[in-house]
């Protein structure tokens, strides 16, 4: 199934407007491929393993659809902008979840799904944001919705970047486990059924390597920094 199929507790026709907020967030964040739902597909593969209960599935998988409206609402030239982001700029952008999560609010997302948008930047070992919430602290749905991004992202080709390879993700989501990601979790990713959402995503010029040789940044920023995605 994929995540379209899977969202079986929300109206039909709030679904579609998700769905269509989604598309409207990866074209805004230049992904040349559907990211959000990616992103909610494997959330939900791992939520399941965990044994979540149905409507927290649900949440989750509406706040994986949901979860970077924050970047779209905030100054696009922060977002944009050719060089380094100044000191001011990277604080605006580390308030983009507190933004995601009121902009959640207004598209009608329950506040389990809106709480996960907010907190999908708060990392294991208490220096995310917004909250700097640590181990625990983070509800599990959004330690699951911190890892299935991360490894969407990795795994996908940007303007900026190319998509690494499975391996080579896999590496460094096991290289940040117990730093920014639950462990436990990581654990269980590590153990999902194949599935396409799984594989390394490349550009329609080539395939995808490893960008570690490449020492590419994205407009000055360095990628192992926080801020990236």
């Amino acid at each position: 199934m994929n995540a379209v199929q899977k969202i079986d507790l929300i109206d039909r026709s709030a679904e579609e407007a998700f769905l269509q907020l989604a598309v409207t967030t990866d074209r805004f964040e230049r992904y040349e491929n559907p990211h959000a739902s990616r992103i909610a597909t494997i959330a939900d593969e791992i939520a399941r393993v965990f044994h979540l209960a149905p409507h927290d599935r649900g949440s989750l998988r509406v706040a994986a659809l949901l979860h970077d409206l924050g970047e779209v609402a905030m100054e696009r030239d922060y977002i944009q902008k050719i060089g380094t982001l100044n000191d001011d700029e990277c604080i605006d952008l580390a308030r983009h979840p507190i933004i995601g999560e009121r902009e959640a609010s207004r598209t009608g997302a329950d506040r389990a799904a809106q709480l996960l948008v907010r907190w999908h930047h708060e990392w294991w070992n208490g220096q995310g944001y917004p909250d700097a919430l640590r181990r625990e602290e983070i509800p599990l749905a959004a330690r699951i919705l911190r890892v299935a991004d991360c490894y969407a992202s990795l795994t996908d080709v940007r303007p900026f970047r190319p998509a690494l390879t499975v391996e080579k993700a896999r590496y460094k989501m096991t290289e940040r486990a117990g730093i920014e990601f639950d462990p436990a979790v990581v654990a269980v990713f590590l153990s999902l059924r194949p599935m396409k959402e799984l594989e390394s995503v490349a550009s329609s010029q080539g395939s995808p390597v490893d960008y570690e040789t490449t020492k590419t940044k994205r407009d000055g920023w360095n990628l192992s920094s926080p801020f990236t995605k």
